[in-house]
């Protein structure tokens, strides 16, 4: 007696592996971001006294490293092992997972376009709050330090205001030595500086607005942003289409995997 297995009543191994070789890679970067995660929070001193997680004094860094470590752990994971094992549910909850960020980044791109106004104001009292917080956290303060050197700004709509944080708030009261000063990343860059001056924004807000310009950026981060969107809007198009097309590519072979097994269970049964 003779035995013959038929091509379409076999899992395609081209597709199998494609997925597979798709995800360990986001499996062993979603490792990579929660290791880092921890590794920051140590440094913090966080994993020390656990408490301090709940203590939101702004907005903390790490918090978007470990999440987006989180889910691309999880994905990787489930992409991996539900091809190697062939298993339906497991591809499945990647390909849905995946489908409903798709979605999320769609909708999220659709509403910031239709209430432009209420994004502007959200970001502004964002960027407000952290400024709050920047003594607070190291990794606020070196994201915040890290904004206004790359887009040459200072505040969010102006230097005035750092006035909100206690160490640069510009009273008769305030004993701190920053006191009506600015963060050095708000003071104008010398290409001819080899070293790094921290206290270049000393008492610059003592003086006349106008004198300002000659040490400091006076434009703030959220006018900056939005002079730098038009300029930059093909770049971020294309990141947003490479982004969709990753997606939508694993979904494809999710989804392609899942119609095989099927097919051969079906035709096993």
């Amino acid at each position: 007696m003779h035995y013959y297995r038929y091509e379409n009543e076999e899992v395609s191994c081209c597709y199998k592996y494609l997925m597979f070789s798709y995800n360990i890679i986001f499996w062993l970067a979603g490792a990579a971001f929660i290791a880092i995660g921890f590794w920051a929070w140590s440094e913090k001193g966080v994993l020390l006294d656990l408490t301090q997680v709940t203590r939101l004094h702004g907005f903390d860094p790490v918090w978007l490293v470990l999440a987006v470590g989180a889910i691309t752990f999880i994905l990787g994971f489930a992409g991996c092992v539900g091809a190697l094992r062939e298993n339906i549910c497991l591809l499945k909850f990647f390909s849905g997972v995946i489908g409903f960020i798709f979605f999320l980044e769609l909708t999220a791109a659709v509403l910031a376009f239709v209430f432009q106004d209420n994004v502007r104001e959200w970001i502004n009292d964002f960027f407000l709050s952290n400024v709050k917080a920047y003594r607070e956290d190291i990794d606020l303060q070196n994201l915040i330090d890290s904004l206004q050197k790359m887009n040459h700004c200072c505040g969010a709509k102006e230097p005035d205001d750092w006035n909100l944080n206690l160490y640069f708030n510009c009273t008769v009261n305030n004993p701190s030595r920053e006191s009506c000063g600015v963060p050095f990343s708000c003071c104008l860059s010398d290409p001819a500086d080899t070293v790094l001056n921290t206290q270049c924004g000393y008492d610059v807000r003592n003086g006349p607005k106008g004198v300002w310009s000659n040490a400091i950026y006076v434009k703030g981060c959220i006018p900056a942003l939005e002079e730098w969107l038009p300029r930059n809007i093909y770049i971020i198009a294309g990141v947003f289409i490479v982004i969709s097309v990753l997606q939508m590519m694993g979904i494809f072979f999710a989804r392609t995997l899942i119609g095989d097994i099927e097919k051969v269970r079906f035709n096993y049964y």
